[in-house]
């Protein structure tokens, strides 16, 4: 079949360079342009995941359902004395334009009110502080999207007006204005700056990680081209699932880092193999029966192997991480199921660019890769180079290492093991969080709006959690002193109608919706004896309903992705040991770097290197995301090591010499790819969305721990400790690995 696929590709290389510039600018075009008239970036969602079907998601549908208030849009006026005699004639005019905007229902500030600033009703729309006010326009709830979205842009844009026009009564005045629609645009507009800032630091540095590699430019550009094709068709791809599924904002930027290091890291492996089997057919003055009406066929012939190899370890491992990824979609919560539905089209369009537009490129290229590109005659460059650059020798820099390791396993794998433990220990105190504005940098405008408003204005903040009841109020008020006995609980209001419902309105302990004693309020609440029918819901309730569907369908998901992951190893290899170390490995690198995500990110200890400020725990989506990704990636390194040790093997050499000289072949390789992928990762780490540092960071120190550490140091120790046993099988096992088993 790669074989096959080599000579297409080497018959007409031009055709498939314009069928993927084609695919890559369509995919740009939806992505950027939109269908109907959206973009990909206005459809993207933002805020709490919801899980379809759970009580928090019934009680907050119900809530949007009864409800009789229409989108808010706030305007928080500081800096300025709020009985100032000038305000109220300055106010009324301000509040008679935003109430002459269409759309707007009503205008409320302090003035209006009998008594003005100094009538008791007025006390919720003044500061705290003294020193500012609010004003809450309130739009019909008749308004569709589209009008509701035009409504929203005007009225902040005359309360930003605001500012000029009450900077006349008070020179240091300042407004914020804040509103959902508005937080969600500052989310989607700070995915966009991060994904630019991500993909400026990262592309530059993985072009020159790639030079460093190749030893020059025209090879270093190769992987390039694929990440870019990759880049815009998921792009494409991404916008068309909106249609599908709620796609959180995040999403976008967690599926470029994958796009982008998985298509560097398949294209690296087929360029450099390509120039290995380059090398050796001309060396060879091979042609044969594939020689082409231009050229003497040593790029075809080279081309050929490079498919037969390189390729078919870049579509297994292309299977393994899809398996990986795939498994987020066995969850019930839409934000992990787009990510597992994107990420599994990803993957595939970066195996197929690796897989046809790389090779493409490498065809018309030919046999000038395999020249000294122009760095090679700076001065002094060709030192570096010799370090850095792909080599022949079968007893290089890795060899050596692997030599070492042989001579003193156990001690290598005691000390590995050891410290993978360490560094796992702080996930014992992990603590799991659904966040939403707090994603957001402080420095944001909305981000300060909330911060505001829940500091100086507490009683225009809402509660922690709402208590929805299918019963009249006379009913529910039965509820009320049972939900304020408990001990996370400091207020439980009285039952207020909504339609054939009522709403209680419960405050908690401490001043964090989604933290640790707002949890604990929801499953005491909801494990209330009652008659009544009865919905939780609130920031968190939606976490605590996210985890328990995590707990419930982790292990049918944990266990799809094992069993896949095993059965392809053993196809792969024909061996039983070698999957169940490979698992057991991953399983171990995937604990540490959970752990140094918990011990950066919860506990804040890096806060200010890394310009971001703690919520005390994790994102429960970024936890399945990282789980999923660097399993998924740790297996990629697996595949790329094992299958040049069991290419040797099955040529006859000796199971330490192939563990040797697999580790030099591919252990340049795998650094190189594991240092462009973690660079990939990193340039994300300077983003401001929370999410994508918690993402960014744990999958850079998961691929960089996992391709030093345990690809370097822990697999060869383990595989010369079981020597011959690694390729162990039972019979009956063996039979189908001789029918069914993926070989050369």
């Amino acid at each position: 079949m790669f074989e096959t696929l080599a000579r297409r590709v080497s018959r007409h290389p031009r055709r498939t360079i314009v069928v993927w510039a084609v695919v890559t600018t369509l995919g740009l075009l939806v992505a950027l342009t939109g269908v109907g008239g959206s973009s990909l970036f206005d459809r993207l969602t933002s805020g709490n995941p919801a899980v379809p079907g759970s009580e928090s998601e019934r009680g907050g549908e119900i809530l949007s359902e009864h409800g009789t208030a229409g989108e808010t849009i706030t305007m928080i006026v500081s800096g300025v004395d709020p009985t100032s005699e000038a305000l109220p004639g300055i106010m009324a005019t301000i509040v008679a334009e935003a109430s002459a905007i269409d759309g707007v229902a009503s205008v409320i500030d302090p003035f209006q009110l009998p008594g003005g600033v100094t009538s008791p009703a007025a006390a919720p729309l003044l500061s705290s502080e003294g020193d500012g006010f609010i004003v809450v326009a309130e739009l019909a709830t008749d308004l569709d999207e589209d009008e509701q979205a035009i409504a929203v842009d005007a009225v902040a844009a005359a309360f930003d007006d605001a500012q000029a026009t009450l900077a006349t009564a008070a020179p240091d005045v300042r407004t914020l204005v804040g509103a959902n629609r508005l937080i969600l645009d500052a989310v989607t507009d700070q995915v966009q700056e991060d994904l630019k800032t991500g993909e400026l630091v990262a592309l530059p540095v993985a072009l020159v990680i790639m030079v460093l590699v190749f030893g020059g430019f025209l090879a270093a550009a190769m992987p390039m081209v694929g990440a870019i094709a990759s880049i815009g068709a998921g792009l494409g791809v991404l916008h068309l699932l909106t249609f599908l599924l709620d796609v959180d904002a995040a999403v976008v930027n967690v599926i470029s880092l994958l796009s982008i290091g998985l298509s560097i890291d398949y294209g690296l492996l087929v360029v450099s193999r390509f120039r290995e089997e380059l090398a050796r057919a001309t060396s060879a003055g091979e042609s044969g029966a594939m020689r082409r009406r231009r050229g003497d066929g040593v790029v075809a012939v080279a081309l050929a192997r490079t498919m037969t190899t390189a390729g078919r370890t870049v579509a297994f491992s292309a299977v393994t991480v899809a398996v990986s990824i795939a498994g987020l979609m066995v969850f019930r919560p839409d934000v992990l199921r787009a990510i597992g539905a994107a990420g599994l089209a990803i993957v595939l369009i970066a195996v197929a660019t690796a897989l046809t537009l790389v090779p493409a490129v490498l065809v018309l290229a030919g046999r000038r890769m395999e020249r000294a590109g122009t760095l090679a005659r700076i001065p002094g460059m060709e030192r570096v180079l010799a370090r850095t650059a792909d080599v022949e020798s079968d007893e290089g820099t890795f060899y050596r290492l692997a030599a070492r390791v042989q001579r003193r396993p156990w001690w290598t794998l005691v000390a590995s093991l050891a410290v993978l433990v360490l560094l796992a220990l702080p996930l014992a105190h992990l603590q799991l969080r659904s966040s939403d504005i707090e994603l957001l940098p402080t420095s944001n405008p909305q981000r300060e709006f909330v911060t505001v408003l829940q500091e100086e204005y507490p009683a225009s903040t809402g509660t922690d959690l709402v208590v929805v009841v299918d019963a009249t109020t006379e009913a529910a008020a039965s509820l009320v002193p049972l939900i304020g006995a408990v001990d996370s609980v400091t207020r439980a209001s009285e039952p207020t109608g909504l339609g054939p419902y009522s709403v209680i309105a419960v405050d908690t302990v401490g001043d964090d919706s989604s933290g640790r004693e707002a949890t604990t309020a929801v499953g005491e609440i909801r494990a209330l004896d009652t008659d009544l029918t009865v919905w939780v819901t609130g920031p968190a309730a939606q976490q605590v309903d996210f985890v328990s569907t995590l707990s419930a369908r982790a292990w049918a998901a944990g266990a799809v992705v094992v069993l896949a992951t095993f059965v392809l190893l053993f196809l792969m290899t024909g061996s039983v040991i070698v999957p169940l170390k490979a698992l057991l490995t991953n399983a171990l690198s995937l604990a540490a770097a959970l752990g140094v995500l918990v011990w950066v990110f919860q506990d804040g200890h890096l806060e200010g290197l890394l310009s971001f400020s703690s919520t005390g725990g994790i994102e429960t989506y970024v936890f399945a995301i990282v789980i999923a990704f660097a399993f998924g990636l740790a297996m990629d390194y697996e595949v790329f090591l094992i299958a040049r040790i069991k290419e040797l093997v099955d040529a006859g050499m000796d199971s330490d010499e192939a563990v040797r000289v697999g580790l030099q072949r591919s252990g340049r390789i795998i650094t190189s790819a594991a240092a462009i992928i973690v660079v990939v990762f990193a340039g994300f780490v300077f983003g401001d969305l929370l999410i994508i540092k918690q993402v960014g960071f744990a999958l850079a120190f998961a691929v960089a721990l996992d391709a030093t550490l345990v690809r370097m140091l822990l697999v060869p120790a383990t595989m010369t400790l079981l020597g011959r046993h690694n390729w162990w099988c039972p019979p009956a096992l063996r039979r189908v690995h001789e029918r069914f088993g993926i070989i050369h």
